[in-house]
């Protein structure tokens, strides 16, 4: 109670002052989290920390949500201060404007588990397009309202009120004799064509405002563009070059079927995020093997020209990363994980399905139950074409109906456990059951 009232009885330039400075602290704090959140070839590294790092960066947008609570009751009065000053009302309009948008998406993604999945696909882009402009112009305004600049400034106008009067106004003041008329009306066309040259039409401090935006512009605007292009373009044009720049080696190609050469869902709609904890790996079908082994009556293991005569299916099913975006439609083709498991033989004794990455690193598990959906498949090919390695080619998992790191990349192995598995992200602090929409991640 007492800290309320310090609070109000500041006065309404210092509370202003104060939660500007808090706001600016929390933003730095947000933009550094999120940027490394959204790097995704250090989220190996990260490891753990990265479920901490998450929670920050959520802690400190609700933290950012309660800073404008508090300068709710402020607005009107803080927009009659600013009546005349254009440029700030400009600003404050804008800033409010980001601060709003990045809260409201900001929340949506925070509860992506109770929201549907197109809304959380564009509360992101919403998300990454605010932080895109949001960052650079809260770095040009703390570069523009530096203290430096401000200094500048004042001297410049300063400058200006102790300067002499223009040589016109001076020859002006002082009486010239008759005789010598057109040589002093020389005189002063000259001294005022040096006085016009002197007068400079950009003070040093716009001149320095100037040079921090075009800097700003070059060095965000060529990476703003590419992400803008990616992210209006639906039609999977970064699928597209995934495949035409693909590192693996699998020979011969497997031939699609029907329907998936046709791309009966009609392509995929969006473009994936390449997350991936490990160096991206590339594989041969020289040295390239797929087992299921564990407690089966009949293991098996297979090179990659006996994996491509085992019976395929298509399915048309959408894809759904935890961390907010969809890509929709996509044509798969392969072997489905249930047809696996009923050619193997399950024991009467496991309880879990464990699938390995060929990255030697990444793990994840289903219950067998889990693992009897009708839509869980072990994939070859994407709309048509051999799955490329950014992707998780040439096969990888495919469970639908879970956010996609349940989807293991690279697989070459099933194992059939009785102990309950933790994978990879699981044992980071990621939920075990991760149902799209009902997840606690």
């Amino acid at each position: 109670m007492e800290s309320k009232r310090g609070w109000l009885k500041q006065s309404f330039g210092k509370r202003l002052n104060a939660i500007h400075s808090w706001n600016a602290w929390i933003l730095v704090l947000l933009t550094v989290t999120g940027i490394v959140l959204s790097i995704g070839a250090i989220r190996g590294d990260l490891g753990g920390w990265r479920v901490t790092l998450k929670q920050l960066h959520i802690y400190l947008g609700v933290a950012s949500i309660l800073l404008l609570m508090l300068y709710a009751p402020m607005i009107r009065k803080h927009w009659r201060q600013i009546r005349t000053r254009r440029n700030q009302r400009a600003n404050l309009v804008f800033v409010l404007a980001l601060l709003i948008g990045w809260a409201v998406s900001g929340v949506i993604l925070w509860q992506f588990r109770h929201m549907p999945p197109a809304l959380n696909n564009t509360a992101l882009f919403v998300h990454d397009g605010l932080t895109w402009v949001g960052v650079p112009y809260a770095v040009y305004h703390a570069i523009s309202r530096s203290r430096w600049l401000k200094r500048q400034q004042r001297l410049e106008q300063a400058a200006a009120v102790v300067r002499p009067p223009a040589a016109s106004e001076a020859a002006a003041a002082i009486p010239v004799p008759a005789a010598t008329d057109d040589a002093a009306a020389e005189r002063t066309a000259a001294q005022a064509v040096i006085a016009a040259l002197k007068a400079s039409p950009i003070t040093r401090a716009s001149f320095l405002r100037l040079v921090a935006g075009v800097v700003l512009v070059i060095a965000v605007g060529p990476a703003f563009y590419r992400w803008i292009k990616g992210a209006l373009d639906t039609g999977g044009s970064s699928t597209a070059e995934y495949v035409a720049n693909d590192g693996n080696r699998m020979l011969p190609a497997p031939e699609p079927l029907p329907d998936s050469a046709a791309v009966v869902g009609g392509g995929a709609k969006g473009n994936f995020r390449i997350y991936t904890v490990t160096e991206i790996p590339s594989f041969s079908s020289d040295t390239w093997k797929f087992a299921i082994s564990g407690l089966v009556d009949r293991p098996n293991a297979w090179n990659w020209e006996q994996f491509l005569k085992l019976k395929r299916t298509v399915q048309v099913s959408d894809f759904h990363c935890v961390t907010g975006w969809s890509v929709y439609k996509c044509t798969w083709e392969g072997i489905p994980l249930k047809q696996m498991l009923e050619a193997a033989g399950v024991q009467a004794s496991a309880k879990y399905v464990k699938f390995y990455s060929g990255d030697k690193v990444y793990t994840d598990a289903l219950s067998l139950e889990q693992a009897g959906g009708d839509d869980i498949m072990v994939a070859v090919l994407m709309d048509g074409k051999p799955i490329p390695q950014q992707l998780g080619g040439p096969v990888r998992l495919i469970v639908p109906q879970m956010y996609a790191y349940k989807s293991v990349k690279w697989l070459q192995g099933i194992e059939l456990i009785e102990k309950e598995h933790l994978g990879y992200w699981e044992v980071r602090g990621y939920d075990n059951d991760a149902w799209v929409g009902s997840s606690n991640t």
